[in-house]
C-alpha cells in the first residue's frame, strides 16, 4: 500500500468517525428506550426486593397489581411508597448535615495529613520522571505522542494547506476538458505552490499520460488523480532517504554543526534541540562559534540557561575554530552525549566563510575521527525557492547531511519540501512550527503529507 493509498484510507476514517460515534449513540438510545418500555411487574419488583424488607412488602402488592389488586388500591399503594420516600429523604438530608458538620471539625488534621502525602508523591512522581528519562536516554528513542504531531502537522500546515486549496480551486473553477491549455494551467498553478519548475514539469509530463485523469469528468476526480501523483513522485524519490538523526559509537560525544544564512533561526533550532535531547536525559553542551555576530554568544547563552545546558564561549571577534575547538575537548573530557555548534550566518558564495567552516570540521574530525554526525542546514521556508538556492550552493561548498525547515507555520509554501527531495535529494530532518521548543519536531513525510493535503482529497 502506497503513501497515497494510505493517506486516503486515513483521511476516510477520520470523516467516517463523527457519523459512527452518531450510530452508536442512537442505538444506545433505542436500546435504553426499549429497555425501559420492556420493563415488567415483575422486574420492578426485583429492584424493589434490594431495599430493606418493610419496603419490599409495601412495594410487593402494587408490583403485582395485574392479578392481586385493582386500579384504586394500586393508587392508594402508590401514595404510601412517595410518602415513604419522601420521609427518607429528609432524614438522609438531615444525616448528610450532621457529616458535613463533623467533616469540617477535623479538616485541620486532614489538611496536614494530605500535604505530608502530597510531597511523599510529588518525590515519587519526580523519581518515576528521572527514570522515565533513562529509559529514553538508554534506547535514543524520540517520545512524541501520536496524536499530538498528527495535531501539530495540522495546525502548523494550515496556511500551507489554505493556499494549496485556494489554487486549486481557482484551476479548477476553470476545469472544462483536459486538453494542453488544462496542462500549462497545471503547471502555473504548481509553480505558484513553490514545488519547484523542474518538479512542475515532471508532474505535467507523467500526468499527460495518466489514464485516469483522461477518465476524469469531474472536477473533484481531477484533484485527486493529481494530488496521487504528486504523493506518488514524493514517495518514490525519497525511497532511499534516511530523515533520522546520526549517532556517534558508545562514549563518543555526537558533533552536530549547523549551517545557514542570517536570519533563518539557526541559534533558536539550537536552543529548542538542546531543550529537547536534555528531556530525554541526554548531556547536551553548546558551542558558541558564531563570533561575529553583535549578541549570537548572548542568544546562545539565553536558550542554554532555558534549557539547563552549558555553553562554550570565546571573545568577541575571536576565531570561531578556537571556541569549537574548546567545546570538542569539553565534551569528550567531561562525557557529554551531545555537541550542537552555532556557526556563523554565511552567504553561500562566501568563500572565506566557506573556508572557516571546513576548518572548523577539520578540527572536529582531528579530535574526533567520525565527527561531525551531521551538518544540518537551517532554512527559512518562508522564502520559498530562494531556500532552495541556499539548499544547492551549500550543498556544493559543504558536506550537508540534511535540513531544518523554519518558521513553517507562518508561510504558504510549504510546497518547497516537494522542491528539495526531488532536486537535492537531501533529507528533511526536522521542521519548525513556531516559537516554543516543542514547536520543533523530528520530520515525518506521512504527517507532512496529510497535513497539507487532508482538505483536497475527497
Amino acid at each position: 500500500m502506497g503513501l497515497f493509498d494510505i493517506f486516503k484510507k486515513r483521511n476516510k476514517s477520520a470523516e467516517e468517525t463523527p457519523d459512527s460515534t452518531a450510530s452508536e449513540s442512537n442505538q444506545a438510545k433505542s436500546q435504553s428506550e426499549s429497555t425501559q418500555t420492556a420493563t415488567t411487574p415483575a422486574a420492578s419488583d426485583s429492584q424493589t426486593h434490594q431495599g430493606p424488607a418493610s419496603e419490599a412488602k409495601l412495594s410487593r402488592p402494587l408490583n403485582e397489581k395485574i392479578s392481586l389488586v385493582n386500579d384504586s388500591e394500586a393508587a392508594i399503594w402508590q401514595g404510601a411508597l412517595t410518602s415513604k420516600s419522601k420521609s427518607e429523604s429528609e432524614s438522609a438530608a438531615d444525616s448528610k448535615s450532621q457529616d458535613a458538620s463533623k467533616a469540617d471539625s477535623a479538616s485541620d488534621e486532614q489538611a496536614s495529613t494530605s500535604a505530608s502525602a502530597s510531597q511523599a508523591t510529588v518525590a515519587e512522581s519526580e523519581q518515576v520522571v528521572v527514570e522515565n528519562e533513562e529509559v529514553a536516554y538508554e534506547t535514543g528513542d524520540v517520545t512524541d505522542d501520536e496524536d499530538d504531531d498528527k495535531t501539530a502537522y495540522a495546525a502548523g500546515l494550515e496556511k500551507s494547506r489554505t493556499s494549496f486549496a485556494d489554487r486549486f480551486n481557482r484551476f479548477l473553477s476553470n476545469f472544462r476538458t483536459v486538453d494542453e491549455a488544462f496542462f500549462e494551467d497545471l503547471e502555473e498553478t504548481l509553480i505558484g505552490a513553490d514545488v519547484g519548475f523542474e518538479l512542475s514539469m515532471r508532474i505535467s509530463d507523467e500526468l499527460r499520460e495518466e489514464v485516469k485523469l483522461q477518465n476524469a469528468k469531474k472536477p473533484a476526480d481531477v484533484q485527486n488523480v493529481i494530488i496521487e501523483k504528486m504523493v506518488d513522485i514524493y514517495e518514490a524519490d525519497g525511497e532511499n532517504e534516511n530523515s533520522q538523526m546520526h549517532w556517534a559509537p558508545a562514549g563518543e560525544p555526537t558533533v552536530v554543526l549547523f549551517v545557514g544564512v542570517n536570519g533563518v533561526g539557526k541559534t533558536t533550532t539550537i536552543g529548542k534541540m538542546a531543550e529537547r535531547y536534555r528531556k530525554e536525559g541526554k548531556r547536551v553542551l553548546l558551542a558558541a562559534a558564531d563570533t561575529f555576530r553583535a549578541g549570537a554568544t548572548r542568544q546562545l547563552e539565553e536558550w542554554g540557561q532555558r534549557a539547563d545546558v552549558p555553553v562554550v564561549t570565546g571573545a568577541p571577534q575571536a576565531d570561531p575554530a578556537s571556541v569549537v575547538f574548546e567545546g570538542v575537548k569539553r565534551a569528550k573530557d567531561e562525557g557529554f552525549d551531545l555537541l550542537l555548534v552555532d556557526t556563523a550566518g554565511r552567504l553561500q558564495n562566501n568563500v572565506n566563510l566557506m573556508q572557516e567552516l571546513a576548518k572548523m570540521k577539520r578540527i572536529i574530525s582531528r579530535e574526533l575521527p567520525n565527527a561531525p554526525e551531521e551538518v544540518l542546514l537551517v532554512l527559512d521556508a518562508t522564502t520559498g525557492q530562494n531556500a532552495l538556492q541556499q539548499a544547492k550552493l551549500f550543498q556544493e561548498s559543504s558536506d550537508v547531511t540534511g535540513i531544518v525547515l523554519t518558521k513553517v507555520d507562518g508561510t504558504g509554501k510549504g510546497g518547497i519540501v516537494f522542491a528539495i527531495r526531488s532536486q537535492m535529494h537531501l533529507p528533511v530532518k526536522w521542521i519548525g512550527f513556531g516559537e516554543k521548543a516543542s514547536d520543533l519536531r523530528p520530520f515525518k513525510s506521512d504527517e507532512f503529507v496529510y497535513g497539507l493535503f487532508k482538505d483536497l482529497v475527497q
